[in-house]
């Protein structure tokens, strides 16, 4: 299927591994100009290699630390103009509550939401402007049913969904949409240490904690496995593409049917 990206201008942020790289990567298949983002330029420049190793030659890395406002100013006056913004970048952990300190709950703000809030600040009224344009979150599972060990995680997902909905009401009338994307536990880089910090034992393997995770913590789960990065970021450019057009202010659910909304 063509999705009609060619040569549209696209930004993933926390695209150097998982979820992100997946998106960069399949964005750069379609024919769209790809910047990738992260703080750590052995990681960046193994990322762009990668997506230009798979056949996809128009792929750029930009090294900054959108976490913090200079950070996003220097992404920004590198990247004055997009037409999609995916912004991906997040943290996760499980914690007890009375465990997570001020300094944990501002960090999860920080890092899962004023990241792309500082971003879509500046790009959203560009797009609106010309009348076209995407701005895709990627939230979680966790922004509808909450994990109680991961609370401040879920807070900042909750928060993604609300400010998505927003702007798609702000851009009512327009041909620029703005929506999440909930993927459900998925594979990536550091999948495997969480689900073993979270296992029976820290020995076990990793299947076997793959397996108890969907046993105990995730049993509502329908795919009773892991999600691929590449199934979610299959969806996210569907968003991205002009063929998602009557989809705006969607939380779409990419999570095996783990959230039961009839419950």
């Amino acid at each position: 299927m063509d999705l009609q990206i060619k040569g549209k201008k696209a930004l993933v942020t926390g695209s150097t591994a998982g979820i992100g790289l997946e998106i960069a990567r399949l964005l750069a298949k379609e024919g769209a100009s790809v910047i990738v983002s992260g703080r750590d330029r052995a990681k960046l420049d193994q990322a762009v290699e990668s997506i230009r190793a798979s056949g996809a030659t128009d792929v750029t890395g930009v090294l900054a630390d959108v976490t913090v406002p200079a950070g996003v100013e220097a992404l920004l006056a590198a990247v004055p103009s997009v037409d999609i913004l995916v912004n991906n970048l997040g943290i996760y952990e499980s914690k007890p509550f009375a465990a997570i300190s001020d300094e944990d709950w501002q960090r999860y703000f920080d890092v899962n939401v004023m990241s792309g809030v500082r971003l879509t600040r500046h790009y959203f009224p560009q797009m609106l402007e010309r009348n076209e344009g995407r701005v895709i979150f990627i939230s979680s599972e966790t922004g509808l049913a909450v994990d109680p060990g991961m609370i401040h995680y879920a807070m900042t997902k909750t928060a993604q969904l609300s400010i998505a909905r927003g702007l798609a009401a702000a851009a009512k009338g327009t041909r620029v949409t703005v929506n999440s994307v909930l993927p459900g536990p998925t594979r990536s880089e550091g999948i495997v240490g969480f689900l073993k910090s979270v296992a029976s034992s820290p020995d076990v393997s990793d299947a076997q904690a793959e397996a108890e995770f969907f046993a105990g913590a995730r049993s509502a789960s329908l795919l009773q496995r892991l999600i691929e990065a590449e199934e979610v970021a299959n969806m996210v450019a569907f968003l991205a593409s002009p063929l998602s057009a009557a989809t705006n202010g969607a939380a779409i659910r990419v999570e095996g049917g783990l959230v039961n909304t009839l419950a």
